[in-house]
């Protein structure tokens, strides 16, 4: 089971959006994920139209005469998607917490009694500050994920949530790994990317290769009471979050026994392809940044996927075995199809995709 906090003190960065939707688009993937509404203002508790009696105040307050087990508050949001709620009353958690010993693991103790159930994602969604309430997610977290947007408030915000769980590890001994990822990202101010390449230039290593796009239906699913992949899961908003789950899936590390034995099932069946180079290339002398993505690196928005600029002509090779791959540019931002390439046919967002054919040899 892997518990992550979507954490960020600042509001307006995408922080709830994105524990929503991450945890709807990892559902869509056949993981069974419960998202922890952590945060007194509801906000995700409200965004999927959930109503409940007893919330996650009742699973943690030694105050209530309304005690709760965390199994008993959980409400099914959709197929494989569960939601813990929140309500405004749990801001006076903080207060009864204040002075208590052992004050930054009782959401780690809530949690024990659901380790050995079938979850295999708990998603938090923490509150807009550096309080104790954020501080229990991250100490009950392996991970965290913090959304930010292209600004400078945005940056200095993360240098001291940086600082909170860096001081969680030396004076509690507790380690989270932590990485960025860039929201509410418009592909029309310059100032965006200057951002975002200031922060690939310093923390790349620490950062999601997808990028969450500026897209109207995020808001208006809200509105809906669902995530944006079951309002509109053709746009680009449900793209971008089924593309970071994809990245959160990746992170999944399978035990060595089963590595070992699926690496002996690899070289025992699967022949030995021999890899050819292959030249992309586009002539887009006024292009400021140009990606290829496709079936060879899974679709990943990386420096692997970036292509060299020569004087206008954007190049890229790749080495490729015999198979069908599709692929697309992304250019400042913007999806196309390679103008030089007349075979495409039709992805289940209904655009379309680009293909390359090897043939064996």
């Amino acid at each position: 089971m892997r518990i992550i906090s979507i954490a960020n003190q600042k509001g307006g960065c995408g922080k709830t959006t994105s524990a929503v939707n991450l945890a709807a688009a990892l559902a869509g993937n056949g993981r069974k994920v419960l998202l922890i509404d952590f945060d007194p203002q509801a906000h995700a508790t409200v965004g999927l139209n959930v109503e409940a009696k007893k919330n996650i105040y009742h699973c943690l307050s030694k105050l209530t005469p309304q005690k709760a087990a965390l199994q008993d508050i959980i409400v099914n949001v959709t197929t494989n998607f569960d939601i813990a709620p929140s309500e405004i009353i749990l801001t006076t958690l903080e207060q009864e917490l204040a002075n208590e010993i052992g004050r930054e693991s009782r959401l780690q103790e809530t949690l024990a009694s659901i380790l050995n159930s079938n979850y295999d994602y708990i998603i938090i969604d923490c509150p807009p500050n550096l309080g104790i309430l954020t501080v229990n997610a991250i100490c009950a977290s392996n991970e965290v994920i913090i959304p930010v947007e292209p600004s400078r408030f945005s940056l200095e915000g993360l240098g001291r949530l940086v600082d909170i769980i860096n001081l969680i590890k030396d004076r509690l001994d507790h380690r989270v790994e932590f990485k960025v990822l860039v929201t509410i990202f418009d592909s029309r101010l310059k100032y965006a990317f200057k951002i975002l390449a200031d922060l690939r230039n310093r923390i790349r290593e620490n950062m999601f290769s997808t990028i969450i796009h500026v897209n109207v239906k995020l808001k208006e699913s809200q509105s809906f009471g669902c995530s944006v992949l079951d309002f509109d899961k053709y746009s680009r908003g449900a793209k971008d979050y089924y593309s970071l789950s994809k990245e959160v899936i990746k992170a999944e590390v399978p035990s060595e026994p089963l590595k070992a034995k699926i690496q002996e099932l690899i070289e025992e069946h699967l022949p030995k392809l021999t890899e050819i180079t292959v030249k992309l290339n586009l002539d887009l002398p006024g292009a400021r940044e140009v990606y290829v993505l496709g079936d060879f690196n899974d679709w990943r928005t990386d420096k692997d996927a970036a292509m060299a600029d020569d004087n206008g002509r954007w190049v890229k090779s790749l080495k490729l075995g015999a198979g069908l791959y599709r692929y697309r540019f992304i250019v400042d931002g913007k999806w196309i199809t390679d103008p030089q390439n007349p075979f495409q046919e039709k992805n289940p967002y209904g655009e379309f995709d680009s293909l390359l054919k090897i043939e064996e040899s």
